[in-house]
């Protein structure tokens, strides 16, 4: 493959060409020249010429689930890697919540081998416990070795602290990180929504911030007991927030994350019974929204994620009560943060490529000469409507099919590949 990037904008703080406008020509997935001057191509080079082109170092998103093995028909491996190319993504990290869980290192090397070809970088996610039944701990070590990023039960909270507290120990015998997902069951247990004056006026049982507050809070005194290192996924209340900036003061090692619809909604949203809607952790208030982005400004928030929950019309098409939680996220993922975050793109870019990658212990790509082309090609000040035939997951269950939102990509380059979604901006 043959690729010429014309006058783009360069957004990767590593890079020596960071904020300039260059032309970046790509032979057999390497970056072979950076230049400002007008380069001479061969006639079958695919040349992308948009106005206003900037280019990243490739998305990646840590939290993403592809239901397979076990929910193909709501997605799989492939229809998912198809959504986070279109959503600007070359990597992803994918969650346990399979049916059977990611627990051993078959379903590692499942997975790896079955995206191994892709354009989209697959990193799978280990259980914490076998069978996420949060009993026993996982084959952890094994499931590392053979390819697992980080180990977490997916939504399911570990109840148990002493359980937690000894998966903190023996992970750090090989650096592993764990991504314990924060709800205090015994508080959140039927909830589905946030509990506050909506949910009284729907006659809907809420979920307090309470119950994830107590568990982010439990989970930050075992981390400091034990010196290990916890990533904090799906951060949504204004306290949680507090607490991960006093912990990280205090040296603990720590990182948070919040997915990108978190930004854009509050509980409001579902004053309609959009099940749509329906997540977890629950859309919370305009107060905790604005906490989370005073914690994302001042790096508190270390990244952002799509929370890619496919569903199928049978889960969500039913009463709100009977619903299940969840929306996809990927091809949304990049313009609901860019719309609604209100950080400067080039934070923007360090919490939706640079700092995940970071936190996984993965090698970041580089826009420089000799080094292999993992970009994303985005225009952050285009505006555009999503529209249902912007989806590529199998599933549809997202609230935002006719909403307009402000940056738009083009395309991803990964592995001597690309997939153009626009040409044209």
């Amino acid at each position: 493959m043959q690729l010429l990037i014309k006058s783009a904008k360069v957004v990767d703080p590593s890079s020596p060409y960071n904020g300039k406008i260059v032309s970046i020509l790509i032979e057999n997935g390497i970056i072979r020249q950076i230049t400002s001057a007008k380069l001479q191509v061969t006639s079958n080079t695919k040349v992308i010429d948009v106005e206003g082109l900037h280019v990243s170092p490739g998305f990646f998103d840590m939290q993403v689930n592809f239901r397979d093995p076990g929910h193909e028909y709501k997605e799989d491996l492939l229809s998912g890697c198809a959504s986070a190319a279109a959503g600007g993504f070359t990597g992803v990290a994918v969650m346990p919540g399979t049916h059977p869980p990611i627990h051993t290192k078959s379903e590692i090397e499942y997975i790896k081998n079955k995206t191994a070809n892709n354009l989209v970088d697959v990193f799978p996610v280990g259980a914490i416990t076998h069978n996420t039944e949060g009993k026993e701990l996982s084959e952890m070590y094994d499931m590392q070795t053979a390819g697992a990023v980080a180990f977490s039960d997916d939504k399911k909270p570990v109840m148990d602290a002493g359980l937690l507290l000894r998966a903190l120990l023996y992970t750090k015998n090989f650096k592993g990180l764990l991504i314990p997902f924060c709800d205090e069951k015994t508080i959140s247990q039927h909830g589905h929504m946030n509990e506050g004056k909506v949910s009284t006026s729907l006659g809907l049982k809420g979920i307090p911030s309470l119950a994830e507050e107590v568990m982010v809070a439990r989970n930050l005194f075992l981390c400091e007991y034990t010196g290990g290192k916890i990533h904090f996924p799906s951060l949504s209340s204004k306290r949680s927030v507090e607490l991960i900036r006093e912990a990280k003061k205090k040296g603990l090692k720590v990182t948070a994350s919040v997915n990108a619809y978190s930004l854009a909604l509050d509980d409001t949203a579902i004053k309609d019974f959009d099940t749509n809607c329906k997540v977890n952790p629950p859309l919370r208030i305009k107060e905790d929204i604005d906490a989370i982005l005073k914690g994302l400004a001042d790096g508190t928030i270390d990244s952002i994620t799509s929370d890619h929950s496919p569903e199928d019309e049978e889960n969500k098409r039913v009463e709100f009560d009977y619903a299940a939680f969840g929306m996809i996220g990927l091809e949304t993922c990049f313009a609901l943060a860019n719309t609604y975050s209100k950080l400067k793109l080039a934070d923007l870019i360090n919490k939706l490529s640079v700092n995940p990658r970071n936190i996984l212990g993965l090698a970041v790509p580089k826009i420089k000469e000799k080094e292999k082309a993992n970009l994303t090609l985005f225009l952050p000040n285009k505006e555009w409507r999503f529209e249902e035939n912007n989806i590529h997951s199998k599933s549809r269950n997202t609230p935002f099919i006719g909403k307009k939102l402000k940056g738009k990509v083009i395309g991803t380059v990964n592995k001597g590949t690309m997939h153009i979604v626009s040409d044209k901006g």
